[in-house]
């Protein structure tokens, strides 16, 4: 069984993206999967990010199932600890923990998804970090191809592996229609020289994917689903 971390660089970085089409991949090549959102902010009349990732991927929600992939809701759009405590709550890591170990026994795949990136607080000791840490997973990267993107997820890469946290890979997730040039690349290289890291692949601009109502995996473009299922089959080594 494998199951991993989705993290980001940053907040809209691309981790909902990523983890919908990573959960897609999985289910395309005949692998069970279940997504899990541990914290999610700005619910109102629905779960934004967990409601994005099953429609991608094609997933039965269920009250029961949805009490484990989203198990801290709440109103607010702000950062985790904060909306907790509007709503008089804290959030409790073992809590998170039992969710996820649920999940584990009804697939044999759980794809996480945390909220911005490493150093959002879940309550006022613990962060996100903190969170990957008692799960034990190996972390995915998604990042920004553009300027910046090297400061930024070398950061993420330096403090995975001071908390020896193991990284599986950085994925680029393109948010415009730009083509790729010569600092593109350069940022793939020179991002695989200093974090010593695997990039597991670039996800290309697509429309259908910038919508709060996104269509499932297999009605996306070809190229899309081709790349999502490369990046899957480099986790899965």
């Amino acid at each position: 069984m494998k199951n991993f971390f989705i993290t980001g660089t940053d907040t809209d970085a691309g981790k909902t993206v990523l983890t919908s089409l990573l959960i897609g991949a999985f289910k395309e090549i005949g692998l069970d999967v279940l997504p899990m959102k541990p914290a999610q902010t700005g619910c109102e009349d629905n779960i934004p990010d967990l409601d994005y990732i099953c429609n991608v991927g094609n997933i039965h929600k269920t009250s029961k199932l949805v009490e484990l992939m989203a198990p801290a809701c709440f109103q607010s759009p702000c950062s985790p600890h904060l909306a907790a405590e509007k709503e008089g709550k804290s959030i409790s890591l073992d809590m998170l923990l039992d969710a996820f170990d649920s999940l584990k026994k009804i697939v044999p795949h759980v794809l996480v998804e945390g909220a911005g990136g490493l150093m959002v607080p879940l309550n006022r000791k613990e962060t996100m970090l903190d969170l990957i840490n008692k799960f034990n997973l190996p972390t995915v990267i998604a990042a920004r191809p553009g300027l910046g993107t090297i400061n930024h997820t070398l950061l993420t890469v330096q403090i995975l592996k001071q908390s020896a946290i193991p990284v599986a890979g950085v994925v680029f997730i393109h948010s415009n229609q730009e083509a790729e040039d010569f600092t593109t690349q350069d940022n793939i290289k020179t991002i695989r020289e200093f974090g010593g890291i695997n990039f597991l692949g670039s996800i290309p601009y697509e429309p259908m994917l910038d919508t709060t109502n996104p269509p499932c995996f297999n009605a996306l473009p070809d190229k899309i689903k081709i790349e999502s299922i490369k990046i899957v089959k480099k986790l899965l080594i």
